[in-house]
């Protein structure tokens, strides 16, 4: 089927999973135990694509009553101009936080329907760049004890062999430093002297861009943000400060897969990296796509969410994640009888 020929959208689905986690899990400022997944399905001519986004039950009303009357009737094939009319749809309502993701979750959508109505993945239909995605290991919680956070780093590096790794400190909004202090030093001794753990992000947080761009000329490690971007305007904020050494974006906040790569150009126009947060198996087939990508993060939440969810969930033996050039869109189907338990909505 020609890109020229494709039909239009002929309706959209949300529905709202809330998954426990499998242990307590906490950052240095927020702690949960469960997290929230809005799944859209996007409809077109007998076939179907998927997008998500972890975000809040809200979003699901923003896609059924904002966003599914400015996609539905508009071609498949025009992801671009869908982008723009939902992004002034939601005007009124404020576009960061849950709108973002809201349009995020069906922008992704929208790019898995048009990759299966063409019979592609999503990796060819943007232009793959390599094969093989890097990636790392991202948990280590605050929360965790000496045991849980030692048997997680040694599965990371020892079972999957992933070069790099990232934990999390700050506990209690940096109440307890020297708690902090340990904990790397437990990491270090348990991942070894060559795997990567120099990785600095958010110290101070993402709306302080005066702060992170003093915090940044004041350590060696590369300082990161950017998964809280609503637009690609917040990116660009982040640049001009100074503030990173490299530019994290989030598929499922920014706008999704088009707002991701727009972002990316803006990092490479400023010969910056960029960083993928979190939902790996939808940024494996994204970064695939995009030149000046690090890395995706292997976020334990997540991956474990979308392992028990779809088929077609990537392995990450080796660090690095592999798109299947096999499977159409983003390779993944959903595993309703195994996602409905999860189901609130």
């Amino acid at each position: 089927m020609r890109t020229s020929s494709l039909p239009v959208v002929q309706g959209l689905d949300a529905a709202v999973y809330v998954i426990p986690t499998d242990a307590p899990e906490a950052d240095g400022t927020l702690a949960w135990d469960a997290t929230t997944m809005v799944l859209v399905t996007a409809r077109a001519a007998g076939t179907r694509g998927i997008g998500w986004s972890y975000t809040a039950a809200a979003a699901q009303s923003v896609v059924t009553d904002v966003l599914a009357g400015v996609v539905t009737g508009r071609s498949a094939a025009d992801l671009a101009g869908t982008a723009e009319a939902m992004a002034r749809a939601v005007r009124n309502i404020g576009r960061a936080g849950i709108a973002a993701m809201a349009i995020s979750a069906v922008d992704t959508a929208l790019w898995d329907l048009k990759a299966r109505l063409l019979g592609c993945p999503v990796t060819a239909l943007l232009g793959r760049v390599r094969a093989d995605v890097p990636s790392y290991g991202s948990g280590g919680f605050t929360i965790y004890d000496d045991g849980q956070t030692q048997r997680q780093l040694a599965g990371w590096v020892e079972k999957d062999r992933i070069p790099r790794v990232k934990i999390k400190i700050g506990e209690a909004w940096g109440a307890h430093e020297r708690r902090d202090i340990e904990r790397i030093a437990l990491a270090r001794d348990v991942i070894g002297p060559d795997t990567e753990l120099t990785w600095f992000e958010e110290p101070v947080s993402s709306d302080d861009l005066a702060g992170l761009a003093a915090v940044r000329r004041q350590v060696r490690p590369d300082v990161a943000a950017g998964e809280y971007s609503w637009s690609l305007a917040d990116s660009a904020r982040l640049i001009d400060a100074g503030a990173v050494d490299c530019l994290q974006l989030d598929a499922t906040r920014c706008g999704g897969i088009t707002e991701f790569l727009r972002g990316a150009a803006l990092a490479a126009a400023h010969s910056m990296q960029v960083s993928a947060h979190c939902a790996p198996n939808l940024h494996a087939h994204v970064g695939a796509a995009v030149p000046n990508l690090r890395h995706v993060e292997y976020f334990h939440d997540h991956q474990r969410i979308e392992r028990m969810f779809f088929d077609g969930a990537l392995d990450p033996h080796g660090g690095v994640l592999t798109p299947d050039p096999d499977r159409p869109g983003l390779g993944l189907d959903l595993r309703t009888a195994d996602a409905e338990r999860y189901r609130r909505g």
